[in-house]
Order: structure tokens, then sequence, then C-alpha cells
């Protein structure tokens, strides 16, 4: 069975038992802050197993696009090492919501795999959660017995709390789960040695393909359980695996899933995937981690280097490093391999077909530029083993910057120690690992109390696009630490806070009773709730307070967040309709606005769009707000819809004249409150993506208002009233005349010195040696240098520049000593430019070292003449 017809079974399977089929969420979460990845099937209904929202069906099946890479759940280093762990993998899952539980999802789940797919029932072995004093749990005996209608009881196993036991983090909703598990083995093999042995034992071929999770506690965060008052269903189900069990394969590289790609990435590196171990983990991690990248940059997520970004270059990297070193690859080939990928993928996820453009742009620059990187960290590595000498271990630290700071690959430090019989300090690099995480760990560390919940009954509703105050309650709270000290987070019943999302910076403002005030310092949305951050808790918690947003940040954040609606119109019709918002930034102070375009903007197109934009503003649009739309009326209506966001069934429509667009921001309530808008720049940010950061209102015009005191500032200081331009290339002009005037005495000067030099010049065991010092700079000391050894024969000239701030060494040697004596000037400058803490190196016959202690000079030059002797 083609994975394709996989896929399409398991959801028409569910489809049948009355589930609604969804689309999969994007693999970015952007409105999650506690986690960066879709990392599980789950992730995506969250709100509904905390009570927070109301699912469109109970009943729910999907297959989900995940990425496990970072964090509890972390498979990045163990893909490619063996046959069936992945980054980026599709989960397969059927959901309940407070409807059916443990009969008809073992029921079901026994029923698709070997009834509809085929399994053969002798294969199949089932876990089911043995209990845990510390939790005060017992077994699972009606998983147990639900099992036995369907196995043969010698074929369930029993799971402890770290297989079967299932959470979705340090609180929440948790259960038992039951894990299916396959035995692919040869027919002899399991005649041999029983399955149920290798069960959870990281066997390759007798693998868990299914977890179907029981969620019926709650984790408080004391650590104690407490029933759920609805019990939930939640499965998930290994695509890549699932195909490899139902295509007879030992390996999910073997399946369809991966094949076409392995077989071009063959013909790239001219390598046969199965001849060496080491290029099949190399290619696995190739074709894995492609995956990986093109979903998370379709979806939205750039590489950086910072959060979600830095992940995604993290992974990319670590592709290039494997094809580098054992594939040979040395140019970029990765995105050569993406139009494999949208032809296996790409009809489920069309999003794999329309970012073709960006993705395949983004990856051929991350791979020229990384392996520019590699180049470089070879040069560097290579001057430190020489520098190191008879020492031959490569200190910690020095692999750990190498990786830290140039994301040199430590595995490649390690070849290149051996490749010159070195070998790295693995105790210090991994010290200074440690050291890192531990720094990461306690950055974001954050400690989580229970939510105290005052009012369950509370509609906990947003009221932010009509209102900026309003009276309002407490529902729930809950304490919160992390690295900056003790805060607290409220709910209220209602609220004219408006969460961050979008790219718009969440409201600021204050909470009001007759005897406090209390700041509320960022407004954020977490599992669909509306959160608001304090620093101290109200006396009275229960009580009611007037809620009131900061009018002057919000207003001046509104503004900015429909100018970013004009200026994206205003980009299309500039540069073409191929111009899409890849991320944005809208506060208070400016806003910011990343594009795909593949150039960089000319004066003239900045001008136009920014002239656009504020035609727009004197047209003194209306707002034109739907916000009950369906998804269908939007597009109807030409309503932009963003890959990468996750959008319900109703959506919100916000036009202002032919500008169209979906969403969840505040807007003004018409552009001329906008009055000004000002683009300060221009810039890339990843290949095909182009950043605009752009100021409105007020701030526009107190920057227009400083850029005219500045210019009339330049008038007076360059003694003109209106024609600076004529001015300012009159000084130029008479700048350019002085500096061939001082070029020329330099040059005076530096043939007068050269005289001087040359009579300095005596003889030692046949060199005819100089060590001198000059007041001359680095470029004309270099080139008497250079001059004197042309002139004289067997010449070894050693200067140094009496510069305080910036000292120099150079050393010239006729080409004759280098070959007969064996002299190397790029060596010898290494060692004496120690003398005045620098560095430096070159060519055999001439090199050049920089310093910052000239008060070492005379050392130097002392020292350069033992290598004459």
């Amino acid at each position: 069975m083609k994975s394709k017809d996989i896929r399409k079974e398991f959801l028409h399977f569910f489809e049948t038992k009355g589930h609604l089929i969804v689309d999969s969420a994007p693999i970015v979460l952007k409105d999650d802050p506690t986690l960066m990845f879709n990392n599980s099937g789950m992730a995506q209904f969250k709100e509904f197993f905390l009570g927070n929202g109301t699912p469109k069906n109970n009943r729910i099946a999907d297959t989900q696009k995940c990425l496990r890479v970072s964090g509890k759940h972390n498979d990045l280093d163990d893909v490619g090492k063996d046959t069936y762990h992945h980054t980026m993998f599709e989960m397969l899952g059927n959901w309940s919501f407070g409807d059916y539980f443990k009969k008809e999802a073992i029921a079901w789940a026994w029923e698709l795999l070997t009834d509809k797919y085929g399994i053969s029932k002798d294969q199949i072995y089932v876990t089911v959660f043995e209990g845990d004093k510390g939790d005060g749990t017992s077994l699972d005996e009606e998983a147990l017995e639900l099992w036995k209608q369907h196995i043969a009881e010698d074929r369930i196993l029993y799971g402890n709390k770290k297989d079967n036991f299932w959470e979705m983090g340090d609180i929440g909703p948790c259960g038992p789960c039951s894990e299916i598990h396959v035995d692919i083995r040869p027919e002899d093999e399991r005649a041999k040695v029983d399955g149920k042995s290798l069960v959870n034992m990281d066997h390759p071929q007798v693998i868990e393909i299914w977890n179907l999770v029981f969620m019926q506690y709650q984790r408080k965060a004391d650590g104690s359980l407490e029933s759920l008052p609805a019990k939930h269903i939640d499965t998930g189900m290994g695509f890549e695996r699932l195909a490899m069990v139902l295509q007879g394969k030992s390996s999910n590289y073997d399946t369809d899933v991966f094949q076409p790609t392995i077989q071009k990435l063959e013909e790239i590196s001219g390598i046969k995937y199965g001849t060496a171990e080491k290029t099949d983990i190399a290619i696995r991690v190739i074709v894995d981690h492609l995956r990986a990248v093109a979903f998370a940059i379709a979806d939205g997520q750039l590489p950086s280097n910072t959060g979600a970004g830095y992940v995604i270059r993290r992974i990319l990297r670590r592709a290039i490093s494997y094809g580098y070193r054992f594939l040979g690859l040395n140019e970029p080939f990765i995105y050569q391999l993406y139009p494999i990928l949208k032809a296996e993928m790409g009809d489920f996820f069309p999003e794999l077909v329309k970012q073709e453009t960006i993705v395949t742009g983004v990856i051929r620059e991350e791979e020229a530029s990384f392996l520019r990187t590699i180049e470089q960290g070879l040069s560097r590595l290579n001057q430190i083993i020489e520098q190191l000498g008879d020492s031959k271990i490569i200190p910690g630290d020095i692999v750990f910057e190498l990786y830290d700071t140039f994301g040199f690959p430590a595995d490649l430090s390690r070849i290149v120690a051996e490749d010159h019989g070195f070998t790295i300090d693995e105790a210090g690099f991994e010290t200074e690992m440690a050291k890192q995480k531990e720094r990461s760990k306690k950055a974001t560390a954050l400690v989580t109390d229970d939510w105290v919940i005052l009012d369950d009954k509370g509609n906990e509703t947003s009221i932010a696009y009509d209102n900026t105050e309003a009276d309002v309650k407490v529902t729930r709270y809950r304490k919160v630490k992390n690295k900056k000290g003790e805060f607290y987070q409220l709910v209220f019943n209602q609220t004219p806070f408006y969460a961050e999302s979008g790219g718009q910076v969440g409201d600021k403002g204050s909470i009001v009773s007759a005897n406090e005030t209390i700041e509320v310092v960022d407004t954020k949305k977490e599992n669909n709730l509306i959160i608001h951050f304090v620093e101290t808790l109200p006396e009275n918690i229960e009580g009611v307070f007037q809620a009131k947003v900061d009018i002057s940040k919000r207003n001046a954040t509104t503004k900015n967040h429909t100018a970013t609606h004009l200026m994206h119109e205003a980009l299309r019709e500039v540069l073409g309709n191929h111009v899409e918002q890849k991320g944005s930034y809208v506060g208070d102070d400016y806003l910011r606005f990343d594009f795909s375009h593949f150039s960089k903007m000319t004066e003239e197109e900045i001008q136009l769009v920014e002239q656009k934009v504020n035609e727009k503003i004197a047209e003194a649009l209306p707002l034109i707000e739907k916000r009950e739309a369906s998804m269908d009326e939007a597009l109807a209506e030409g309503a932009m819809a963003l890959f990468g966001e996750k959008y319900g069934d109703k959506v919100r429509i916000i036009r202002f004249g032919s500008s169209v667009e979906l969403c969840g921001g505040t807007h003004v309530k018409n552009t001329a409150d906008i009055r000004l808008f000002k683009i300060l720049s221009e810039s890339s940010t990843a290949a095909g993506i182009r950043r605009i950061e752009a100021i409105t209102a007020d701030t526009a015009i107190n920057a227009l208002k400083v850029a005219e005191k500045n210019y009339n500032d330049v008038l007076v200081a360059l003694k003109t009233k209106n024609d600076a331009l004529k001015a300012v290339q009159s000084l130029l002009d008479e700048n350019a005349a002085l500096k061939k005037q001082v070029e020329k005495f330099v040059a005076q000067q530096a043939s007068a010195e050269k005289a001087t030099w040359k009579a300095a010049v005596k003889e030692i065991n046949g060199i005819n040696f100089l060590a001198i010092k000059t007041n001359l700079d680095t470029a004309a000391a270099k080139q008497n240098a250079i001059d004197l050894t042309n002139e004289i024969e067997n010449a070894l000239i050693v200067v140094g520049t009496n510069d305080t701030v910036k000292p120099s060494i150079t050393i010239s040697i006729a080409k004759n000593l280098v070959a007969d004596k064996g002299l190397h000037a790029g060596n010898m400058v290494k060692e004496i430019a120690k003398h005045i803490s620098g560095s430096g190196g070159g060519q055999p016959f001439l090199a050049t070292a920089g310093g910052k202690d000239v008060n070492g000079l005379d050392a130097a030059l002392v020292q350069a003449e033992e290598f004459a002797k």
C-alpha cells in the first residue's frame, strides 16, 4: 500500500466512525508560549482538553505534522543513527472530547490495523499501564479487559509510568495509555526469540506504532492527581512507521515516504544508499532534516539566531555538515531535493507547492553561508593546531567556541584533530556544553502554580475591539516564577485588553479598585485564555475592578497595525503579487514587516510604496469590519489568508478600501487617523525575504521635525542657505585634493626612511638582516620592506610600526632564503607578535601581524634577530 493511500485509509476509516476530518495545524506554534513547535498530534487541541474552548465536533481525526527537536520531546540526536526516529513526522490521530472512551478507542484501533490494513494478529503486542505507587494509581484493569476481547492475553504486557502514562506537561491533563507494538522481524527470527521480550527495548524491528491515551486525570502543581470532569481520548500513530510495516520494509527510509528523495541524493552525491554505515547515516539525516526544515519555512519560520529560528538553522546545518563530511558535498545541494519532496507530499500539504520559491531560496542561501562558515572554521582550526604545537590536545573551550560562535560542528573538529594526530579535550567540551544548557535552562525556567478558580462559570471573553475600559472580575489566577522574579497571571470574566497575537504586542494598563491600582504589564494568550500579567496580587481578589487599557499605547499600536495592511497592498502593487507577509511586529513605537521578494528594493520603489500608503491615509478610508465571516465568504471577498496561520470556522475580515485581509488585531476607524507614514529602512533577513521598518503618526512627524532641524544645522555649518549638496561636494573635492597631498608626503617620507633603513642593514650568517621601528603607517612600512627585499640580496627585513593604538609587524624575506634556509615569514610573525599582544600570518616570504601593546615592539625585534642566527 502506497503511503498516500495509507493516509487516506486512516482518515476515511475514522470518518465512517463519525469523526470530523480537520487539516493539520501549522508546524510552528505562534500563540502558545509553552511550545516552539507542534510536537504532537494533540497540541492544536490543548484548549479543548483544558476546558478553555469548544471543538467543532466531539470526534475529530487528522494527520498532524510534528517536530521534535527541543525540550522534553527531542529526537534530534537519534535521527539517522537508527531507522525509525525523525525530526519532522506525521502523527495520525483520532480524538474524543468527552465522547467515547477506552472501549471504542481500543476496538477501532484493532479493527483498523487488522481488518483494514491487514496486519497479522500474531505480530501485534499491546501494553497497559501497571499503575504507580507514588501516584496512588493501580493497574488499568478496564483497558486490560477490553484488550482481552481482541488479542491473546499473553500478548498484553504491563508498562510502567515512563512508558504507559502520558502527560501534557508538568501540570495539566494526563492519563494511562496503551501502546500498540508490531514485530516485523522475519518469521524464523520471531520463532527463535519471543517478540514480547523486545517490546520497548529499542529494537529496530519491534516498534511502537500507535499510542492510545486515556486522558482521565489532571496533574496538579504539587504532583498529585485528580479526576477530570470529562474523559477524553488522544491517540497518535506514527505515519512513517506504519508505512514501514504495511510496505514490508525493515526501515522507515526504505518506504516510498523517503526513497524518492534518497534516490535524488544518490544522483547528486554519486554515493549509493546501503553501501556503508557512515554514508547511510548521512543520507538518512539529510532526507529527514529536509522535511523538517522545508515544512517549518513553508509555515513561516525562517532560520535565525534566536528561538525557533535557531532550532531550524541548527537542523539545516546538521544536514549540511553530514553532506560535507561524509558525502563530499561542498556546494549547496539540499535545495535540489525539495522538488522531490513537493511532488510526494504537495497534494496533501499545499503549502509545499505555494511556498516553493521561498523555501528553496532560503535553504540555498543558508547552505552557501554555512559552507563558507565551515571553510573559515577549518582555517581557524588549522591555525589553532599549528599554535598548539606538541600538546596534541585541543582545549574543549576552543572546540565549544567554534561550535557556539561560528556554528562549526564539534564532530568536524574531532575529524580534523584526528587527521593531524590530535585529540580534543572531550571533558572540557562537555563542561562548556553543560554550562550553556544550564544558562539556557535558567533563562527559560518557569515555575507555574495551579490555577486558583474563583468562578468556573465565567465567560472569560474579549471585548477589546470595542472597549478600552470595563468593569471586570477575576475568574482565575495563578502565581508564576521565572529568572526575573515572582509575578501573577489573572484571567477576567471579560477584558478590554488585547492579547499579543499576529505580531501585535499585548496591551498594557491597569486595574483599579477603591483601595488600589495594579499595573498590567502585559497581556498574552495561552490555550485560548487571555492572561494579564501583574506584579502583585489584588488585596481583594474577588472584588470588582475597573480595567483600563493604556490608551496612548493602544492607539499608537493600532495606527501601526493598520499601516501594515496599507503597506502590504502597496508592496504588491509596486513589486508584484508574489509579495506575501512573512512576519511582523506591531508595537506602539514602530512597525516591522517581513515579506517575500528576491531583490533589494530601489530607492524609487521605497518612495513609491511610502507615497501610496500616504495617499490611502489622505483618502480617509473607513474601516469595514466583519467579525463572524466564513472562510469561503472571506476568500470570495479577496481577503488574503497567510500560510502558517491557524484559522477557525469564523474569521474576521478587515477592509480599508481595496485592502482586504484576515486579521485579529486592532485597527483605526479611519485611515486619516494615521496622519503620516514614513519608511525608516529596507533590508534583507533571509534569502527571498525583505524587511521594512516604519513609523506613523506623531512618531513619524517628530522624526521629520528632527530631520529638518539636522538639515538646517548642516546648512549653518556649511555656511550656505539652501544648496547643501553643492557645499558638500565642494568639501569632498577639497578633501580628495588634501588626501593626494598627504599620500605624496607619506611617499616622500617613506622613500627618505628607506635610504636610512638600507644603511642600517647588517650581515648575519650570510643573511642581510634589518629589524627597525618606524612611525610610518602599516601600508607604507610594508611597501618599504618589500622594496628593500627586492633591492638587497639575501634580505630578511622586520619592521615594527610605532603606533600606540594599533602597532604592527611586517616580515619580508628573499625567496631564495625561504627555499635554501627554510625560513617562513608567516610562522615567524605569529611567534614574535605575542610580544605586542597580537596575531597574524601570511606567506613564507611575506607576512604581517597586528597587535595592541606597542611597548612590546623592542622585544619582538630582538627575538626576530634570532631567526637570522
